[in-house]
């Protein structure tokens, strides 16, 4: 274990580095290195990481580091057989952590838990679909079964799966959307009309001003820094707008140039960075709206050109005026305290954005896990709106989703508060009611479980233990349930934090060739931009009895609905095209899906926005004013404990994808073979009366006299505003109280969790 400053840039040969001792320590076969190279290759699959897109889907071989770690992770050797959980019980596998269980590789039977042993048993694939049959129908009430979904389902799947969970009755459709980008989802409706973002891979190449808010490219999307480094050395001002100061949008060097590889050079990134204090985003970006304002008041006074496009403001959006008068009313003290960053700054950062022509504004969850987050998605459209940056060549909003296809997901219908005119479409494709109540989302079904309202969980893929809130009650939710059933590739935790009956249903990767009747069938998904592309595996199956995910929604369905609603679950488990030509029924904008995704790069969803055309109730884009909320946990913790009141965030290392612990390291930020960590400024760990090195227990503050505590955390000193900290997850979910969500998101508070640090108590 250690702690060394990283002072290279990112990739370059340190990421070729970390890349073989990954493919060394998955120990890839050699037949399935050729998986490397095919990732988003027009013959090749979809990576089963980040939701990043590529340029047509039929570019050269792209080097990512975490995303060859993915295909590594998915491609190893190793494999837990039924022999594997005949040595083991669950409470053995229980003391293992994260990491160890992952490293353990592939699942390769279904298997049932067997209470008289502690172990999971092998059954029949037959017998696991009777025994999911014969919970659900027992049950008084659809609703007291939950369905979630993971990111990395594809199209196909997610369709299928709310088509079988809609046919059997309820909307409980809680899903990874719930945890990350939910404000995005709910926040841009309000605004530009629909709840995705406005930008294309060709607007990078115009674009001469990028913000990037709360996000890390180097960790969660490194293809994203290939964009940025063209858009740098081109001349585009690219600002940083992140707590945490970032190695890797510092400096770059691509894997993809052999000149900056064999010169060890690199391009700088970032021009600037502003650090705001945990959730002080919202205040950030009000407070450039009411510079930008102000300076907009002046040039009339003086007559000169006009700051705002008026132009725009008049023919597309409505309730400026609303806005404008918010803005002149808010107080500058306020702003400046909320956002934790200096007027200079500010204004600086304003200046930056006047002259910007063509400004893409981007976030990833720096700006969604917070409580007033879908207010602060709707400020950043508010400011965008003002200049006129949405709906042109080069400019636009881009929220940059995690998983691969966690936007196909929701496109699909994996959603718990469905529209009205989705259902009714449902309708008359398939020809039975749909259920028209609102489901429960993440935060909701785990509350359900607990009360008794929830009695059957099942999960298409993910780690919904590990990746939710408040751990330990999540734990006693799930293991409440009768029943809880697990659709993955590799074993984890929520495997073993199981229900009274339980079962693990092991599936085809998306590396993997998937052959239904002799034919090899591609799956499709949607990126972060809405292009949609077809994907086929090219591994051999990791075993010959995993079924794809598709079979196995489909036989979930038949031996559950038996004659019910007459559906065509064995022609679509036979031929994935047949699913598409449904899909293409219920969504317009799905027209001639076959033949449209069998081309190279597949296609491009419309986006109305991106074509200024506004799915608002008042048919134009919508100014939404908002205030500074002056009584919220924070500043009430913060009244009764001063300054050693922290706020804390959570975040990922390098290492590491959503749950998925690759290894212990997280090179950019100089920690090495450890995650128990707690990144804090050097002024804090003085106040604290401590000193680096210093180990820690965390003690979340909340008000419903629950302890919630992590203990044994490591002191390390770090560029972070004054009165933040930042750790790992999964292991500092246990602090994030299940009842701290965003307001009209319902998504964890994740990045701002009120804090206390005291002296680790020897263990």
């Amino acid at each position: 274990m250690a702690i060394k400053p990283y002072h290279h840039p990112a990739a370059g040969w340190g990421a070729l580095k970390y890349v073989a001792i990954n493919l060394l320590k998955e120990r890839v076969s050699g037949v399935n290195y050729k998986s490397l190279f095919a990732q988003n290759q027009p013959d090749g699959f979809d990576c089963p990481g980040c939701a990043w897109p590529d340029r047509e889907h039929a570019s050269t071989f792209e080097f990512c580091e975490n995303g060859v770690k993915a295909v590594a992770a998915e491609s190893t050797s190793k494999r837990v057989t039924p022999a594997f959980f005949a040595a083991h019980t669950v409470a053995q596998l229980l003391e293992q952590s994260d990491y160890e269980l992952e490293q353990h590789g592939r699942l390769t039977h279904p298997m049932v838990y067997d209470a008289a042993t502690d172990k999971y048993q092998p059954i029949a694939w037959h017998d696991a679909f009777q025994c999911i049959a014969d919970e659900l129908n027992v049950l008084d009430d659809p609703d007291q079964a939950a369905f979630y979904t993971s990111g990395r389902a594809s199209n196909e799947a997610a369709f299928l799966y709310q088509l079988f969970v809609r046919a059997y009755g309820t909307n409980n459709f809680p899903d990874c959307s719930n945890m990350c980008h939910e404000a995005t989802s709910r926040g841009l409706p309000g605004t530009v009309g629909i709840g995705k973002g406005t930008v294309t891979l060709d607007d990078f190449e115009h674009a001469d001003t990028l913000l990037i808010f709360g996000q890390n490219p180097a960790t969660n999307h490194p293809r994203m820094l290939g964009e940025l480094r063209e858009c740098a050395r081109r001349g585009a001002t690219i600002v940083s707008i992140n707590p945490l100061r970032e190695r890797g949008l510092e400096r770059f060097t691509s894997p993809q140039h052999p000149l900056e590889m064999l010169t060890m050079s690199s391009t700088p990134i970032s021009s600037m960075f502003v650090q705001p204090r945990l959730g002080g985003d919202f205040a950030l970006i009000k407070a450039i709206a009411k510079r930008l304002l102000e300076l907009d008041d002046q040039a009339v006074l003086i007559g000169a050109p006009r700051l705002l496009d008026l132009d725009f403001i008049t023919a597309h959006t409505s309730g400026f005026q609303a806005f404008a008068r918010d803005l002149r009313a808010e107080r500058w003290p306020l702003l400046l305290e909320e956002a934790g960053v200096p007027r200079a700054q500010i204004e600086q950062l304003t200046d930056i954005y006047i002259r910007g022509e063509r400004v893409i504004a981007t976030w990833g969850m720096g700006l969604t896990q917070h409580k007033h987050s879908v207010p602060t998605v709707q400020m950043l459209s508010n400011l965008m709106m003002m200049r006129g940056q949405i709906g042109k060549r080069g400019a636009g909003l881009c929220p940059v989703r995690g998983h691969s296809n966690v936007q196909g997901d929701r496109t699909m219908g994996i959603e718990e508060q469905p529209t009205a005119a989705f259902l009714d479409r449902m309708e008359q494709v398939f020809g039975f009611a749909q259920p028209r109540h609102h489901g429960h989302d993440v935060v909701a079904t785990i509350a359900a479980m607990m009360e008794g309202k929830v009695k059957v969980f099942i999960g298409l893929g993910g780690n919904f233990a590990m990746a939710t809130p408040d751990t330990p009650l999540t734990f006693k939710a799930l293991q409440s349930c009768e029943l809880t059933v697990h659709i993955a590739t590799k074993l984890n935790r929520s495997h073993l934090i199981h229900g009274r009956k339980a079962l693990i249903l092991p599936t085809l990767g998306r590396t993997e060739i998937d052959v239904q009747n002799g034919v090899p069938q591609g799956v499709t998904v949607e990126d972060s931009m809405s292009m949609v592309h077809i994907s086929y595996g090219l591994n051999k199956p990791a075993s010959p009895e995993l079924l794809s995910e598709i079979a196995i929604v489909s036989h979930m369905a038949e031996a559950t609905l038996g004659t019910r609603h007459k559906l065509a679950w064995k022609a679509y488990r036979d031929d994935y095209a047949c699913i598409r030509d449904d899909i293409e029924k219920v969504f317009d904008d799905f027209y001639d899906y076959n033949a449209r995704v069998a081309k190279p790069g597949g296609f491009h969803l419309k986006v109305a926005s991106r074509e200024r055309e506004w799915m608002t109730s008042s048919g134009k884009a919508q100014f939404v004013p908002h205030q500074i909320d002056l009584d919220t946990p924070i500043r009430r913790a913060r009244a009764r404990h001063g300054e050693r009141l922290l706020v804390m965030m959570t975040t990922r290392s390098h290492d590491q994808y959503n749950t998925t612990i690759y290894a212990l390291d997280d090179r950019y930020r100089g920690v090495f073979g450890m995650r128990r960590v707690i990144f804090i400024h050097q002024q804090d760990i003085d106040m604290l009366g401590m000193k680096a090195g210093d180990w820690v227990d965390v003690q979340s503050v909340w008000e419903d006299g629950v302890e919630r505590r992590a203990n044994g955390f490591m002191l390390v000193a770090y560029d972070i505003p004054r009165g933040c900290i930042g750790a790992y997850y999964p292991e500092t979910n246990p602090l994030v109280p299940l009842a701290s969500v965003a307001d009209g998101a319902g998504t964890p508070t994740s990045k701002s969790i009120p804090v206390l640090l005291m002296p680790a108590v020897p263990s």
